[in-house]
């Protein structure tokens, strides 16, 4: 996929190897967000100003200016661009308070995710 198909819109890039996490980015699509959403495996990653260790870690989200969000921040930010109710959970999802658990409850999963349903061992983060 190239750069010019995502430049009126916003990316979020996930790890389409990882049954979990593709589970997850198809339940997303259905909320609807305002994005492109798309396993890394399919993009270039350099034209997004992404690495490969950045994907790997956590989900991506690159907004149209370049600005890229990680992690718990990605997800808020997604839906908070898929409708009033979801625009309510990303914002509650950055609270201050809540944003630090929301980091560590996403760490865990993205660490465990080869342990989660539809995981598989390459799912696991290369340490």
């Amino acid at each position: 996929m190239e750069l010019s198909r995502h430049e009126k819109r916003r990316v979020l890039v996930y790890d389409g190897d990882c049954g979990f996490c593709t589970t997850c980015a198809e339940l997303l699509e259905r909320i609807g967000p305002d994005a492109d959403i798309v396993a890394w495996q399919l993009v270039d990653l350099s034209t997004l100003g992404l690495t490969e260790d950045q994907v790997a870690d956590a989900v991506q989200l690159v907004e149209l200016d370049g600005t890229v969000r990680s992690g718990h921040e990605a997800i808020a930010a997604a839906l908070g661009s898929a409708g009033r109710l979801w625009k309510l959970v990303g914002e509650g999802l950055l609270l201050p308070g809540i944003s630090s658990l929301a980091a560590r409850a996403y760490r865990l999963v993205a660490d465990n995710r080869y342990r989660l349903p539809g995981g598989t061992p390459a799912c696991a983060r290369k340490l």
